[in-house]
């Protein structure tokens, strides 16, 4: 089989269809700490500045949204979850930030992600999607490895 003619980088954007947009772009601006990059509101899009990605929010009742069929429900989401890499990652401001802003924080673990081993806390966003806040990767123990 032949390599594909590119290498990936990086994911570009993720794009969620949303029933409520005011609610999600309040929590991804003010409680994760995206921007507005653009919005397209003749077609029900808004685009968030997430680091080096974008964070794409379709309303179901939009242009783009109604194209996609039924808005997701909890029996039937539109992803598994998505997953933010975040700097610095201390646990507790995080989870005291979270709860502060009313937003339900699920597991906490040692997930591997694209930059290693590290921690990782799961929340909740408003429509339900699970969201992966996933730290810096924890050093590697040299013990063992020859020099």
């Amino acid at each position: 089989m032949k390599a594909p003619p590119f290498q990936l980088q990086r994911i570009d954007h993720v794009v969620l269809r949303v029933r409520d947009s005011a609610a999600m772009e309040a929590f991804y601006c003010n409680v994760l700490g995206c921007q507005v990059e653009r919005r397209q509101e003749s077609i029900g899009l808004l685009q968030l500045r997430a680091g080096a990605s974008l964070i794409d929010l379709v309303a179901v009742d939009g242009k783009l949204g109604r194209m996609g069929g039924a808005a997701p429900v909890e029996e039937g989401r539109n992803m598994d979850h998505l997953c933010l890499r975040v700097d610095p990652f201390d646990r507790q401001t995080i989870v005291d930030h979270l709860s502060a802003n009313g937003v339900t924080v699920t597991e906490f673990g040692n997930r591997y992600g694209a930059d290693g081993l590290g921690p990782s806390q799961y929340l909740l966003d408003p429509e339900g999607n699970a969201v992966e806040l996933k730290g810096p990767p924890e050093p590697q123990s040299t013990e063992g490895q020859g020099s």
